[in-house]
């Protein structure tokens, strides 16, 4: 039990330089400034839906959609017409129409059918779909025209198409967490955390992103021969003839890296190809060895290198005099993928955080409330020795929040989810630490060796539950996206720390403690009293009413979702923008109030500035969509306006417009895949350790503790939007701990009680950590209690589902969870002796 002088002073400079780096969170721009230059600066910072930041809206450029839908026309009526054996004057481009003259103007007749077999049918109307577009006899040619159905499905298309090639850009430059949402026909709004840099916004959000290579064409004098274009330079300082062909094209990359040129140290953009891309780049610089290549993007010469030698390694890069953030900005987009159409940036404003500066203020009200009662009960239940784990609790917080600012991560909603099971798991392993030195006291056991057991015996079962934890929150990361992901660092960062303070600092503190103090024995004496001298209740008697409730509890949850299903938030299905202001500054909480009167459904407030910039009198009042047509949402706004009428009658309407939802289908197959491979993670780790009854059990309880959770969002009606996925994603963290440390512990005494019936075994198992998942869960539902009763509806889908999930995966545990084990274990067991191999009294481990 003693520590060495190396090891106090490694403690002591981990604990100094994670308060280090989390006090600038504590100070303003100015004491930051004061600080000296050799101490960190970096804080902690704050996402979209805590803070606020830049606001923009891009258009699509239905022009240029246009223009290039009519260019493939013109190249399809070619080929078809080609094809079909007809001759062809002239095919062009003029008056939004693809005007063709025949060679034959006889040949009129046969040619339309040609081409009006081209068109393909969009929307779906009353009327049926109609034609994208429209081929007809002009004079002596044939005229081909855009309908305006097939206009509006082409910028359909191009908006969802951006959505998602726009959400892949930002995330690849490192912007955590963005808003990203159709607004109308062709905008899409596009909101990032922070002060971002406009010129850089501009760059990345509004380049469309097109790369081709091109062979340079040999004018051999001033004029350019037939099938090429003049192209300029990137830097303008030139200008290149350029085969129009396109000889490899950019949608062929796989990969798009950023970096330096070994050679001249410039800043350089490294690609590779697909395997039909890597053919077709091999191809071309095989038979072109000794001819320069361009390199053009969005219709500008990039570079255009001799190709000295064959490139059959499907890999190359770019140069052409980038500056370092250039190469990455260009790397991203690359990667991404290009726009459909180019994006103009109309509006560029700040705006406040998404939850709103009223809820942000109750929620850390609550937080620290939370906090207090945690440790007030912890006071309560180990005395003194309970301030030593209020100090871990403390300093976990700190270098929690240290870790954060030396990352530069973004914290978010779902990432204080991450910190609060962090917490939560930190108290977990103090109350293991405090129950087993318990245990060994009343054994009769020193002060040194009561300490010293009951840290060790405490470890095994603290390892075993981070680690499962920690496999299902590294694939959450790898896979997830968006809040899955931001949920993920916190909760890593989390686990590690948790298992720094609350074992390695408390060790050496309770350590020093009876050193100093010269105590003979270690008694852990409560102020609340419970179950003093242990319980011996038989909790395998009603298993089958345990397994039989939960089960008709989750079949009544799945009879919910899909009947009447979840209420699900604006992050799911849009809504309603409003964009109002004021006379005054809008005070949000008597907004969010009399809003959430009208009855209708999940209200988002976030203030934003005026177009005009004068001041912070704007708002954004996002509704969620109504039901009914189009009559419903024009009442819904009416009623809005009356509300803002009544609270400042100069109050006005900007616009209003249908927003999109904020989690796009590929964002929640990324969450779904996520948490599908984090299960198997923690099945496969359970297995490893324990086996594979224990295993199948924990996962089938986590299935009935989720499937219940959700069956409670779908009965109160709580909607379900990012918050909500985060509560879901800490009940699955939070549950698996819970099985896996009851599961340790019957391992333990599998080992020791050989002989033992396995049912009595599992009740012995549960009396002896009774006391542990009573106060570990009762700790985590006094931390998430007043946010749940005061924090308001703007977080209301975290905090109470939170503390219902804390109360299903305790009793779970115990009801669910162990005679989910017995069953499994008894029937392997027959299955054995049934194959002619001797059972043993209780399966082995």
């Amino acid at each position: 039990m003693r520590s060495s002088r190396w090891t106090v002073a490694l403690y002591a400079a981990i604990l100094l330089i994670g308060a280090v780096t989390a006090l600038p969170n504590l100070l303003t721009p100015s004491q930051l400034a004061a600080l000296p230059g050799w101490l960190p600066k970096s804080q902690v910072t704050l996402g979209l839906d805590l803070r606020g930041g830049s606001h923009l809206v891009l258009e699509v450029d239905a022009a240029a959609l246009k223009r290039e839908r009519l260019q493939g026309l013109l190249d399809d009526s070619r080929s078809a017409l080609r094809a079909a054996g007809i001759a062809v004057r002239s095919l062009r481009v003029a008056d939004d129409a693809v005007a063709i003259t025949l060679a034959d103007a006889g040949d009129r007749d046969r040619a339309l059918p040609e081409l009006r077999r081209l068109a393909v049918p969009v929307g779906g109307g009353a009327g049926g779909p109609a034609a994208e577009f429209e081929a007809r006899a002009d004079g002596d040619g044939i005229r081909v025209t855009l309908t305006e159905a097939g206009i509006r499905d082409r910028i359909d298309a191009a908006v969802v198409q951006s959505l998602e090639v726009v959400r892949r850009r930002v995330d690849q430059v490192g912007v955590a967490e963005p808003t990203i949402q159709r607004i109308g026909a062709d905008r899409i709004l596009v909101q990032l955390p922070g002060l971002q840099d406009p010129a850089r916004l501009r760059a990345l959000l509004g380049s469309t992103a097109k790369l081709s290579f091109h062979l340079l064409a040999d004018s051999g004098g001033t004029a350019l021969p037939r099938g090429a274009s003049r192209l300029p330079a990137a830097d303008g300082t030139t200008s290149y003839g350029v085969v129009d062909r396109v000889a490899v094209a950019g949608d062929r990359l796989t990969d798009a890296r950023a970096g330096f040129d070994q050679r001249t140290g410039e800043p350089i953009v490294s690609f590779k190809f697909d395997g039909v891309g890597a053919r077709q780049f091999g191809d071309v610089t095989r038979q072109n060895v000794g001819r320069p290549f361009a390199i053009v993007l969005d219709g500008k010469v990039l570079s255009a290198p001799v190709i000295r030698e064959p490139i059959t390694g499907g890999a190359g890069q770019i140069s052409g005099s980038f500056t370092v953030a250039e190469s990455v900005t260009l790397s991203a987009m690359l990667r991404a993928g290009a726009l459909p159409a180019p994006l103009t940036v109309i509006e560029e404003r700040s705006v406040g955080p998404d939850l709103g500066s009223d809820a942000i203020r109750m929620g850390i009200e609550t937080g620290i409330a939370g906090l207090g009662l945690v440790m007030a009960l912890m006071l309560a239940l180990y005395g003194p020795w309970g301030m030593v784990a209020n100090l871990a609790l403390g300093l976990n917080i700190v270098l929690t929040l240290g870790a954060l600012s030396a990352l530069g991560a973004t914290l978010t909603l779902p990432g204080i989810a991450g910190i609060v099971l962090g917490i939560g798991l930190a108290v977990d392993a103090n109350i293991l630490i405090n129950e087993r030195i318990r245990e060994e006291t009343r054994r009769g056991a020193g002060a040194f060796k009561a300490l010293d057991l009951g840290f060790s015996r405490a470890y095994s079962t603290i390892v075993d539950a981070n680690v499962t934890t920690l496999l299902a929150t590294g694939l959450l990361f790898l896979f997830g996206s968006g809040p899955v992901r931001g949920f993920a660092v916190t909760m890593m960062l989390g686990i590690v720390i948790s298992m720094f303070t609350a074992v390695a600092v408390v060790r050496l503190a309770m350590t020093e403690i009876v050193r100093r103090r010269r105590l003979k024995t270690l008694p852990l004496d409560r102020l609340v009293r419970f179950a003093e001298g242990g319980t011996t209740i038989r909790f395998m008697r009603a298993r089958f009413l345990g397994i039989g409730l939960s089960i008709f509890l989750s079949l009544a949850s799945v009879a919910l979702f899909i009947h009447p299903g979840l209420s699900y938030g604006i992050d799911f299905k849009g809504g309603i923008q409003i964009e109002a202001q004021g006379s005054k500054p809008v005070d949000l909480a008597a907004l969010r109030t009399a809003l959430e009167g009208l009855g209708l459904g999940q209200v988002s407030l976030q203030g934003v500035g005026t177009q005009r910039g004068d001041g912070d009198r704007g708002v954004l009042i996002r509704l969620e969509r109504q039901a009914g047509g189009e009559a419903a949402q024009t009442a819904a706004v009416a009623a809005a306006r009356g509300v803002l009428a009544d609270l400042d009658p100069e109050a006005s309407i900007e616009r209003t417009e249908v927003v999109g939802p904020k989690i796009s289908g590929e964002l929640a197959e990324a969450a779904i895949l996520a948490v599908g491979l984090a299960a198997l993670a923690m099945l496969g780790y359970i297995w490893w350790r324990f086996e594979w009854h224990f295993a199948a059990g924990a996962i089938a309880t986590l299935v009935l503790d989720t499937t219940k959770t959700i069956g409670f969002f779908a009965l109160t009606g709580i909607d379900f939007d990012l918050a909500a996925i985060a509560a879901l994603l800490t009940i699955i963290g939070y549950s698996v701990n819970d099985k896996v440390v009851l599961y340790d512990r019957m391992r333990e005494n599998l080992r020791l009680y050989k002989a033992m019936p396995f049912r009595e075994l599992i009740d012995l198992s549960i009396n002896q950590v009774l006391a542990r998942c009573i106060f570990t869960s009762l700790t985590t539902f006094l931390a998430i209690l007043p946010m749940a009763i005061w924090g308001g509806s703007a977080v209301a889908s975290f905090a109470i589902p939170m503390a219902f999930g804390v109360v299903v995966a305790t009793s779970s545990s115990i009801f669910i969870a162990a005679p989910i084990l017995l069953f499994l274990g008894d029937w392997w067991e027959r299955k054995r002796t049934v194959g002619g191999v001797a059972a043993d009294p209780a399966p082995l481990l």
